[in-house]
């Protein structure tokens, strides 16, 4: 997803739409993007966070598991990867099919700080397609690892006029 100019018109309309709807529910664009700032800046990454939450001035992430460094690496890595789960025979097919397994029930609860704001919403780490095809869930990339500049394209895509 962050290369965003390299999708069809249907894939940029729906991560416009899915993107909207988180900013909306944290209490706008503006809140939304403070969040994805602050995770920008936070150092070591906010996913490897041992108590599982991070906490911003707009609101919070919590999620339901621990992330450990070296899943983190292993995530960072694979993630611009079209298939994310490469051939059996590949290397690193058991150490991703492992990646996958571990993080697939990890849910992300992002809440407002003011109840005003929004009532917030929820992501997975990873998008089942099928048995075989898996994907990063495109939020979850744009909240985690996405540059800036990409979310605000996004967030301001105009469908072309037929």
């Amino acid at each position: 997803m962050c290369d965003f100019n390299n999708l069809d018109d249907d894939a940029k309309q729906r991560y416009h739409q899915q993107l909207i709807e988180c900013a909306t529910a944290l209490g706008g664009k503006n809140f939304f993007l403070t969040m994805l700032e602050a995770v920008r800046k936070t150092k070591p990454h906010p996913l490897v966070a041992k108590q599982c939450a991070f906490h911003f001035s707009h609101g919070s992430i919590h999620w339901n598991k621990v992330i450990f460094q070296d899943k983190f690496t292993l995530l960072a890595s694979v993630r611009t990867q079209k298939k994310l789960l490469p051939k059996p025979s590949h290397l690193h097919y058991k150490k991703v099919f492992n990646l996958i397994r571990t993080l697939q029930p990890v849910t992300f609860t992002v809440k407002p700080k003011q109840r005003k704001d929004g009532h917030g919403f929820t992501m997975n780490t990873f998008d089942r397609i099928n048995e075989t095809t898996t994907q990063l869930n495109p939020v979850f990339d744009a909240v985690f690892f996405c540059s800036i500049d990409t979310v605000k394209k996004i967030l301001a895509y105009q469908p072309r006029a037929s």
